[in-house]
């Protein structure tokens, strides 16, 4: 499951072949999921982890965010600031994305055991990369920082076979409907390989046509790590309410390409010197803060091999 077909070219959105993940007979034990959360997550392609991180590595997160957006959380004046950059994928400006890859604390995360072990239940597999992502600081999207909201795939649906490949987003505060988050099209994904026989043939393989379909909006409470199959349409919903904020970070894992030394080597630098990986959504911070003031990130045993530091074969 390690070869990379067309697709955005972000990492952590690989579009990997093999078997679909909803097809998985499981050969290794559950270690975190339970067995109503494994139908949950074949069924309708989404799985919520709770307590994923502790709360005060929550807290501490919060507080770096605020930080590194030059934000104070107790002064609204200061929240509108729109993105340092624009983004290549235009539908994420004034979505509160974070540039930050690889600060200690968002590392600190992609390091946990039970965040681990969620992705090792979702693939059946430990031999894991984690995705070098960034954060989400969603202020209330009005005047400077309008956003609409939207519902698309991540990987290219007309793709035979099928790609394959999940993403996770690790919520730092809880949320409602008005706070925003992520939002999903459940019934969609369960049946979309009846969906698509009646979609015309040159259907955007990118943005679905929901007619018909409830975008469902999943709240989380902090501390939530939710995972979702790359066929579930998804997005992000406005932050609408009046004075809160979303907080989040991505964290997703894929099967280690351990053969593909190229890309081992690009992760390795991403972390050791501090940059925002490569791609049309990343477009990183230019005041390069993670570079000249915080540094760089230590690892312990189990980050260096999700990183590609070391290897899981020992070689």
């Amino acid at each position: 499951m390690r070869e990379t077909m067309k697709g955005p070219d972000h990492e952590g959105n690989q579009a990997l072949s093999g078997l679909q993940l909803k097809d998985i007979e499981k050969k290794l034990p559950l270690r975190t999921l339970s067995e109503e959360d494994w139908e949950r997550w074949t069924t309708w392609g989404y799985v919520i982890v709770h307590d994923a991180i502790p709360p005060d590595h929550i807290e501490r997160l919060k507080a770096f965010l605020w930080e590194f957006q030059e934000m104070n959380p107790n002064d609204p004046s200061t929240w509108n600031a729109t993105d340092r950059r624009a983004h290549g994928m235009a539908e994420l400006n004034n979505a509160g994305m974070v540039e930050a890859y690889n600060h200690q604390l968002l590392w600190d995360t992609r390091q946990t055991q039970r965040v681990y072990d969620a992705y090792v239940d979702i693939w059946d597999r430990e031999d894991l990369w984690v995705t070098i992502d960034r954060a989400n600081l969603n202020t209330p999207n009005r005047d400077a920082r309008k956003f609409g909201g939207f519902i698309h795939w991540d990987v290219d649906t007309s793709q035979r076979p099928l790609p394959v490949n999940v993403q996770g987003v690790l919520s730092l505060v809880d949320t409602d409907d008005e706070v925003g988050g992520l939002q999903c099209v459940p019934e969609l994904f369960r049946t979309f390989d009846e969906w698509v026989k009646t979609q015309p043939a040159d259907r955007d393989p990118f943005r679905p046509d929901t007619t018909g379909f409830e975008v469902k909006f999943i709240p989380l409470r902090a501390g939530d790590l939710i995972i979702w199959n790359s066929l579930q349409a998804h997005g992000i919903r406005p932050n609408t309410s009046k004075d809160r904020v979303r907080m989040a970070q991505y964290v997703s894992m894929y099967p280690a390409s351990e053969d593909n030394e190229a890309l081992r080597q690009q992760r390795i630098r991403s972390w050791r010197e501090c940059e925002a990986p490569r791609g049309v959504a990343f477009p990183g911070d230019p005041r390069e803060l993670e570079k000249k003031v915080y540094g760089k990130a230590n690892l312990n045993d189990l980050g260096k091999r999700l990183l590609g530091l070391e290897r899981w074969n020992g070689a």
